[in-house]
């Protein structure tokens, strides 16, 4: 039979641990939302960090990303399964400006979006949550409309077939010079990276074949001069110089810890990447280039001198993950940092708290 002490030492050993655990989380949600790209600015243009979210409330699996280049300022993406045959066009403030209906398809598992040169957006229904069982998969393309308004079109239905059998694929990358189609498959420990045929033929099936190893990838993207490309996964990305048809590994990039890392495209002018994440009201984050990072033909900008009685600006990008391969700013602690503490703080409110019952 416990004692009166002993009822009330239980008693508040139970509170000052409560208490703790209390703090852990409101610490842990403060540093979560940093750490899942949402601060409470949007960055400057031009500018490392937040560029734009995406409000749409119909948008909740963004799953792909591509900047028009007949559109500035403009980006296709769409959801992942269970939407529909849905293309929406998103501007620089995170509103939609157009949707797209794409006639006579019932969309399996649409994981990708690029722009060809030939002005066609070419949308993959490529994704495989069955581990590689499907026999094929399909890619759709229709012209990118001149005018951004709500509309249905017609599309070509390309279907796609791995020469090494079925697999699980979340990135499409077109060319935008040779316009050849290539597929980044998904897999733990590693996939490849597909080469489509010279020209995709609408009649028959598609066959891509292996050309190289490529990390774990949940997006990818030609630079505007198709001189580099990127993949990305949920926690990195890697950035390749593309010559002779082939990728060259150039630098791994930090990205910005997303609640779902899925999309990455290059921005129309190849200065910048922009990450995506699935999610209601997913941030999409800004990370310029620098150096040999830059596609061929863009050539680095001068560096501003400080003005006169300013402190020069801090190294580093002000975005979660330092942008692209850059560190993160000094004035505060990076989002894996805040990841790292928000981890910590729960573990150790939840230890504090078992800690306090075994003592009892």
């Amino acid at each position: 039979m416990r004692t009166k002490t002993r009822r009330r030492r239980d008693r508040a050993a139970a509170r000052t641990a409560a208490a703790l655990l209390a703090a852990a989380c409101t610490t842990a949600a403060a540093l979560g939302a940093s750490a899942l790209g949402a601060p409470p600015a949007r960055a400057a243009d031009g500018a490392a960090g937040q560029a734009f979210t995406i409000a749409d409330p119909r948008i909740t699996e963004s799953s792909g990303l591509a900047a028009s280049p007949t559109h500035p300022g403009v980006y296709w993406t769409h959801n992942d399964s269970d939407d529909g045959p849905y293309v929406y066009a998103v501007d620089s403030q995170g509103r939609t400006v157009a949707t797209v209906t794409l006639r006579g398809i019932e969309p399996r598992d649409v994981e990708a979006i690029s722009i060809g040169p030939d002005g066609r957006v070419y949308v993959g229904d490529i994704g495989d949550n069955l581990g590689g069982k499907w026999p094929e998969v399909w890619i759709y393309a229709f012209a990118e409309p001149a005018e951004l308004r709500d509309l249905t079109v017609d599309v070509v239905r390309y279907r796609v077939r791995y020469e090494d059998g079925p697999r699980d694929a979340e990135a499409l990358m077109v060319h935008p010079v040779t316009g050849r189609a290539y597929i980044a498959s998904k897999k733990q420990g590693g996939g490849s990276l597909y080469q489509g045929p010279d020209k995709l033929s609408a009649t028959g099936v598609n066959t891509f074949r292996r050309i190289a190893d490529v990390p774990w990838v949940t997006d990818g993207a030609f630079s505007p001069d198709g001189s580099r490309l990127v993949l990305r996964g949920y926690f990195a990305a890697t950035l390749y110089r593309w010559r002779d048809g082939a990728p060259a590994q150039l630098a791994p990039l930090s990205t910005p810890l997303q609640r779902q890392g899925e999309s990455v495209t290059f921005t129309a002018d190849g200065r910048a990447l922009l990450y995506g994440s699935e999610g209601k009201n997913s941030p999409v984050w800004r990370s310029p280039l620098d150096d040999d990072q830059l596609p061929d033909s863009v050539q680095p900008l001068p560096a501003a001198a400080p003005s006169s009685g300013a402190a020069a600006a801090p190294s580093g990008s002000a975005a979660p993950g330092g942008g692209a391969g850059s560190s993160s700013s000094s004035e505060g602690p990076s989002d894996r940092t805040l990841g790292v503490l928000f981890v910590l703080a729960v573990v150790g409110a939840v230890f504090t708290l078992r800690k306090k019952r075994r003592a009892g």
